[in-house]
């Protein structure tokens, strides 16, 4: 073997062992960071499974979401935020609980909080809102607007449709 295929041959081998001493760094540092990274933060997103269990109500022009906000999965969610949207507008001006917020004709945003890993229950919510009088019917959409960047590879428990006739009676989901 010329010197010249030797040399090539321990630069191969010493490039080799440099990539895996960084891929070793690497790995453990992303490892050890990844609980409380946020997605998009260079770390490994933490996997939580956020969901709402709950009902609606309609009936002569109220609108009654009652909710708890869950996570069953393996780490913990520094924060959540609830959207709530519906088919028709909200009447007017409305009382909101606290850490709601109006967002735009038909749709609220609500913080739930710190959940606990493991069916850890964030704060139930209840909202009682205004919809028009002639209201027949509404369908409400409830999902995850905010998850503290976390992956959820479970979304049909936080991602429910829910049509309520104004009936007066609890449609749960």
């Amino acid at each position: 073997m010329n010197r010249y295929v030797r040399d090539m041959v321990s630069m191969r081998r010493a490039m080799v062992a440099v990539a895996g001493a960084v891929m070793a760094v690497v790995g453990v540092a992303g490892v050890s960071s990844g609980a409380g990274a946020r997605a998009g933060g260079g770390g490994i997103a933490p996997e939580a499974d956020v969901a709402y269990h709950g009902h609606v109500t309609v009936r002569e022009g109220r609108l009654g979401v009652w909710l708890v906000v869950a996570n069953h999965g393996p780490s913990g969610v520094a924060d959540a935020t609830v959207r709530l949207r519906f088919s028709v507008p909200l009447a007017g001006a409305q009382a909101l609980p606290s850490g709601c917020l109006r967002t735009g004709p038909d749709e609220v945003l609500c913080g739930a909080g710190m959940l606990r890993a493991g069916g850890g229950a964030g704060r139930g919510l209840d909202l009682a809102l205004r919809v028009p009088v002639r209201t027949v019917e509404v369908t409400a959409r409830i999902d995850t607007a905010w998850n503290g960047g976390a992956s959820d590879r479970n979304p049909q428990n936080n991602e429910h449709r829910v049509l309520a006739p104004a009936t007066g009676d609890r449609y749960f989901f």
